[in-house]
């Protein structure tokens, strides 16, 4: 049966970060049980993201609040405590609170928190303890460390633009920001491990992560088949670099998901669409030459395909086990039986009212995440946070 406390309880955040890498990490360190304290500006509103709206929520009375969608997908479990840290008395309570965290997170440019005090160099004199990451566009060295950096450049400088999108059109970014939260991830575990040493050793370090350098990471097999062959990787649509078939086919009412992982299955799949001879034929037989006779298959898969309905592709396919799905639009993903089942949809309580998030993927069979604050509008625990003797607790 599962215990009720989280497996981080006890571990003290201090978070710096605003946007969308730095939150994504803290958000999963706050589902995970650690305390986590925000700071944001007050000068400019807050995080950056309460801005990047509509969405916004609005309380009972129609009144709109600064707690906009973008903001609240990684901002829950998390006090907000609002600081001027260009002001010296907000630098001394930055330090007061540092004093009591296990973790720093920031992603101000290298070097812009020094002219504060609140460097790593700074800090980590007075507390050798701390665990403090910095996460910054390029990274602190390199010859674009003084650049800023943001989720699309990172794609673009990255290489995965180069690999999405139709081979004929524009590169195209991924739909959602996924260099940041990556990043946030790899923070996640970066963060995770120097806690662990810091526990055995008492000594704290910073870590020093980028977000090209992690959209640079999760390249993952196109990058190493261009580091193995040296053929730069060209944009492929929805199809696979080493695996034929296995992309997106049209239907007659719409689209289904093909991925045909083995000759097996590709056999099966042939008898499916009633053309089992393609399995046999030398040109398609095995994976390799698939991938070497891509358009010649493809050009006898999507009439084939085009001809029928998706519920008869999902269900033949499936009963003869061989890898199929649909493309669902968002409103069809939270509508499912499956992300109900997996609890991927929760209801919180926000100051203005209630709100839907998105559920933390992590299931723990003995320490589970929890959800035990909304996002907080800017500011909301500041004077009980900075009032208080232990202000991690409040």
């Amino acid at each position: 049966m599962a215990v009720s406390e989280g497996p981080l309880k006890g571990v003290k955040v201090l978070d710096l970060s605003r946007i969308l890498a730095g939150p994504t990490c803290t958000q999963l360190l706050g589902d995970l049980g650690a305390s986590v304290i925000k700071i944001e500006n007050p000068a400019t509103g807050g995080d950056d993201t309460r801005q990047w709206a509509p969405p916004y929520v609005e309380d009972a009375d129609g009144n709109q609040s600064d707690l906009s969608a973008y903001f609240m997908s990684s901002n829950r479990n998390k006090k907000s405590v609002a600081l001027d840290i260009a002001t010296p008395e907000g630098q001394a309570e930055v330090r007061r609170l540092a004093a009591h965290a296990d973790i720093l997170i920031e992603n101000f440019k290298p070097g812009g928190l020094a002219k504060y005090g609140l460097d790593y160099p700074s800090l980590s004199q007075d507390f050798p303890g701390l665990v403090y990451c910095s996460i910054s566009g390029y990274g602190q060295t390199g010859p674009n460390a003084s650049k800023p950096g943001y989720d699309l450049m990172a794609q673009g400088y990255g290489g995965i633009m180069s690999l999405t999108g139709d081979p004929d059109g524009m590169p195209m970014k991924v739909g959602v920001g996924i260099a940041d939260v990556m990043c946030g991830m790899y923070a996640s575990v970066g963060i995770l491990a120097a806690l662990r040493h810091r526990d055995l050793t008492g000594e704290g370090q910073q870590i020093d992560l980028a977000l090209v350098d992690t959209q640079v990471a999760w390249l993952i097999n196109e990058g190493v088949n261009y580091l193995t062959s040296g053929t730069v990787p060209q944009r492929r649509g929805n199809g696979h670099p080493n695996i034929v078939p296995y992309e997106v086919y049209q239907t007659v009412d719409g689209h289904v998901i093909l991925a045909v992982g083995n000759d097996g299955q590709f056999r099966r799949f042939c008898d499916f669409i009633e053309k089992p001879e393609l399995a046999d034929d030398p040109r398609f037989a095995k994976n390799p030459s698939r991938i070497a006779n891509r358009d010649a298959l493809n050009a006898v898969l999507r009439p084939a395909l085009q001809a029928l309905d998706t519920k008869t592709v999902i269900s033949g396919l499936e009963a003869r086990k061989v890898p199929v799905g649909p493309v669902q639009s968002v409103d069809e993903v939270f509508a499912s039986k499956q992300v109900a089942a997996r609890q991927m949809q929760i209801t919180m309580q926000a100051e203005p009212g209630s709100v839907e998030l998105i559920g933390n993927p992590l299931n723990l069979s003995r320490t589970p995440v929890t959800y035990r604050s909304a996002p907080p509008v800017c500011g909301a625990d500041t004077e009980a946070v900075l009032s208080a003797e232990n202000p991690f607790e409040v």
